[in-house]
């Protein structure tokens, strides 16, 4: 009975012991709830002005998730419960004036070879009517059509195709302006091509010469424009479409030209380019005086050479642009190489190539040498007073891309069918310009990826459950967290806050076939 008794007391004692040890783990579970519940609100780290996630190659399942102090950062809708979320992965800052670096810092986006690209252009002379008739080889009678069978591969590293699709996406509500000679022209119908593969342009204006155009995409209120400024300061030109002078250029270097620098404050991207017209015969003036010339037969003027006028007005327009408080984003595109062997333009010059070249095997021209030292040595100086300013100039350097490339110009198919009546004629030929399709389209492929490297480079401070994923294309948290809503579009120089019309469900969007996430 003894014993009995003892086992039924040694029973009663373990169950009291049980029940408070519950009692205990409740009590400290309420305890911590409350105090994370009514906790401070935590400092967010700041993140570095300039850096990139170095994370665009990994997928989504491999995201290097570390386990950080936990922040609980304020929304503005307090009815909304707090989700805590991690910090996000180290970033890596960007060096300055390095944005054709992507996150690998081995690659480089010019640094690279033309490989064989079997599926072709995106466009053909006949589904793009913006063509003009001299970048139309094939339309022309250019019997080779290899030459728009390549694309620009980076080494180290994969520079996706242009996707027009999501360049307007990107670009809804933006202004882009293509400013320039008749490289910027061709360079814009190049995009305008691409892009009417989802949406064909609409033109809203151009000029008396037809030089200078505005197109208009509707459905995403996207607007592009050249503009025809080929020397960026104010000229008075006397020559024809097809380059016929009757007298000398008029160059007034310190007047910069009001066709882009009245427009310049509605423009959200640029590209800014010079170069080969420098070469005309021209006479300088400066502070209503006449400087001298280039070229010119009057024996009263000194001839200073095209390279004294080129720098002057290079610096002049880089320096309007680096002390102006534009917060868009301005490319300066250096110039493209011409390819005319046995003679120049207008002394007989060809140019019969009909596959890309490697490095070595032709030499760049002492002219297009010293164009592009004139051209870096101006970037330079302005870029350290852009980053001083705050002002977003970043160098567009297409000059060696381009040169590989001699067989992608019209040639003697500038014109309609040339060898049509005498097979043996004599024509002009064009070895600067570039045939539509070719070797220009990737250009945009170069431009595509810069921007999007450069968005990918600011990260801001979001509240918790606040996902982005438009241009990652995966949640940046990596937590699988629900998200309160996502921020679909951003500004250039950080994300746009989230408003009512980016608010989505608590969950978050469906998982793409290949495991990327939908993009809104």
């Amino acid at each position: 009975m003894k014993l009995q008794w003892f086992r039924n007391k040694q029973n009663h004692m373990l169950g009291k012991l049980v029940v408070a040890i519950l009692l205990m783990g409740f009590a400290l579970r309420l305890v911590f709830f409350r105090s994370t519940r009514l906790s401070p609100i935590l400092e967010a780290t700041p993140i570095a002005k300039k850096s990139v996630l170095p994370i665009s190659n990994l997928p989504v399942s491999v995201l290097p998730i570390s386990n950080p102090p936990i922040p609980v950062l304020p929304i503005s809708n307090p009815a909304v419960p707090v989700l805590p979320i991690p910090n996000p992965p180290a970033l890596v800052p960007v060096q300055e004036n390095e944005d054709q670096v992507p996150p690998n810092e081995k690659c480089d986006l010019l640094n690279g070879d033309w490989i064989p690209n079997p599926s072709g252009p995106t466009y053909t002379n006949r589904s793009c009517s913006l063509i003009e008739s001299h970048q139309n080889c094939i339309n022309n009678g250019r019997p080779d059509t290899g030459y728009m069978y390549w694309r620009w591969n980076p080494r180290n590293c994969e520079l996706p195709p242009f996707d027009p699709e999501r360049f307007l996406v990107m670009m809804r509500d933006k202004t882009w302006a293509l400013i320039g000679d008749s490289i910027s022209r061709n360079h814009v119908q190049s995009m305008l091509c691409m892009l009417s593969t989802v949406e064909q342009a609409v033109e809203v204006y151009h000029d008396e010469e037809y030089r200078s155009k505005r197109w208009n995409f509707p459905s995403y209120n996207f607007t592009i424009s050249v503009i025809f400024s080929p020397f960026l300061v104010k000229a008075d030109i006397f020559e024809d479409f097809n380059g016929v002078s009757t007298s000398e250029v008029e160059l007034y270097l310190d007047k910069l030209d009001k066709k882009w620098i009245d427009q310049y404050q509605n423009f959200d991207y640029m590209i800014i380019s010079s170069g080969k017209w420098f070469l005309k015969t021209a006479i300088y003036h400066e502070n209503d005086t006449v400087l001298g010339c280039h070229g010119c037969s009057k024996g009263n003027l000194t001839d200073l050479g095209f390279d004294f006028a080129y720098r002057k007005s290079l610096h002049s327009a880089l320096d309007f642009i680096v002390s102006s408080n534009h917060k868009g984003l301005i490319f300066f595109r250096t110039s493209t190489p011409d390819h005319f062997e046995n003679g120049e333009w207008s002394s007989g010059g060809t140019c019969p190539r009909t596959a890309p070249v490697k490095e070595g095997e032709i030499e760049l021209k002492d002219l297009n040498t010293y164009l592009r030292k004139v051209e870096l040595d101006e970037f330079e100086k302005a870029a350290s007073k852009a980053s001083e300013n705050g002002v977003n100039l970043k160098l567009l350097d297409l000059t060696m891309l381009s040169f590989l490339r001699p067989d992608g110009h019209p040639g003697p198919y500038r014109e309609f069918h040339p060898f049509a009546k005498d097979k043996n004629a004599t024509v002009q030929n064009d070895c600067l310009h570039w045939c539509l399709p070719g070797p220009i389209d990737s250009w945009n492929d170069v431009i595509m990826e810069m921007v999007e490297l450069r968005k990918k480079g600011y990260i801001p401070n979001f509240p918790p459950g606040v996902c982005y994923t438009s241009l990652f294309r995966l949640d940046i948290w990596g937590t699988g967290s629900p998200c309160l809503f996502y921020i679909r579009e951003t500004e250039e120089m950080g994300l746009t806050e989230p408003n009512d019309r980016d608010r989505r469900s608590m969950a978050p969007p469906p998982r793409a076939k290949n495991g990327a996430q939908n993009e809104y």
